[in-house]
């Protein structure tokens, strides 16, 4: 079993390059889907609110992702060392459901699996990737994606700012798949790795 990972910057279309792999037969390992079941665990819940009381909850008694974004993301070593402790609190529990749903995945035959985490490389994952994928696409491009999810200019940078060095990741990977374009043109490029992988 092959596992690949993907990097690149905020809004990129990682999750577009990974619906595709999953298309072509891959199985999908989302970190992020992994992140938002972690958060529902109840000594997580009660870790979070013994550190920031219960104005990071929904009235449902859920933890407002908004809430703890806007603690993590923030400027300065404050936001730094807070966005520590929710990744040592959630990383490891992240890493646990990755592992069962790759082991599941692989009893079932799949032969390719798929990283989708946002912090592929700060987590260390990578470490468990055959290969890694950095999903180009220009800054401007990607601003204008997260806009259209909500978020803001400064919550664009702020996300940015919290992940490795784009040059870095671009220059780690190894293949490189330009998203800049259309869904079609980012499939055709999708597919010739998915030959080069399968034969």
């Amino acid at each position: 079993m092959q596992v690949i990972g993907l990097v690149g910057g905020v809004a990129s279309g990682k999750s577009l390059v990974a619906r595709q792999l999953v298309e072509l037969g891959a199985g999908w390992l989302d970190a992020d889907r992994a992140g938002h079941e972690v958060l529902e665990q109840e000594d997580v819940k009660e870790a979070i609110r013994a550190r920031w009381g219960p104005g990071v909850f929904a009235p449902d008694g859920r933890v407002s992702r908004p809430a703890i974004g806007g603690l993590v993301f923030g400027p300065g070593s404050e936001a730094a060392e807070k966005r520590q402790f929710l990744e040592q609190l959630s990383h490891p529990r992240i890493g646990e459901l990755l592992g069962r749903q790759a082991t599941r995945l692989e009893e079932a035959g799949t032969q390719v699996l798929v990283l989708d985490a946002p912090l592929l490389v700060e987590a260390g994952w990578n470490e468990f990737c055959n290969k890694t994928i950095f999903v180009e696409a220009p800054r401007k491009v990607r601003l204008s994606r997260a806009k259209g999810r909500g978020w803001s200019e400064a919550e664009f940078s702020a996300r940015e700012a919290a992940q490795q060095a784009l040059d870095e990741k671009r220059r780690r990977a190894d293949v490189i798949i330009d998203n800049s374009g259309s869904p079609e043109s980012t499939r055709e490029q999708v597919e010739r790795f998915w030959r080069s992988l399968t034969g």
